[in-house]
């Protein structure tokens, strides 16, 4: 079972779940970040470092966001792995908590 990135991170992409990671399964696109479920070691380090906390377990993913299930899977496979913390997109806070967001998603 690997961990997903849902929903919130969109616009925020807050990195501190990177510093973490010691598999290095974060893959960074334009404004959201995904995890790899092939690299994944359900560690759940990342969890509560999360400030957007937007990563669930997979069979705990909340069920208006299951289909960042399959967007974590598709986007690890084409995005790079990113392996440090950077800062958040600039108004990062402005978006953290909003809803509906999916739209918004930069592939």
């Amino acid at each position: 079972m690997a961990y997903v990135v849902t929903e919130n991170c969109i616009k925020c992409k807050y990195t501190d779940c990177v510093d973490v990671c010691p598999v290095d399964c974060f893959r960074e696109g334009p404004n959201f970040l995904a995890i790899d479920p092939e690299e994944c070691i359900d560690c759940t380090l990342c969890v509560a470092e999360c400030p957007a906390e937007a990563i669930f377990a997979e069979d705990d993913v909340p069920e208006n966001q299951r289909r960042f299930i399959a967007i974590n899977a598709e986007m690890a496979k084409v995005w790079p792995a990113i392996t440090e913390r950077h800062e958040p997109l600039p108004d990062a806070d402005d978006w953290n908590g909003k809803p509906d967001k999916a739209d918004l998603l930069e592939r």
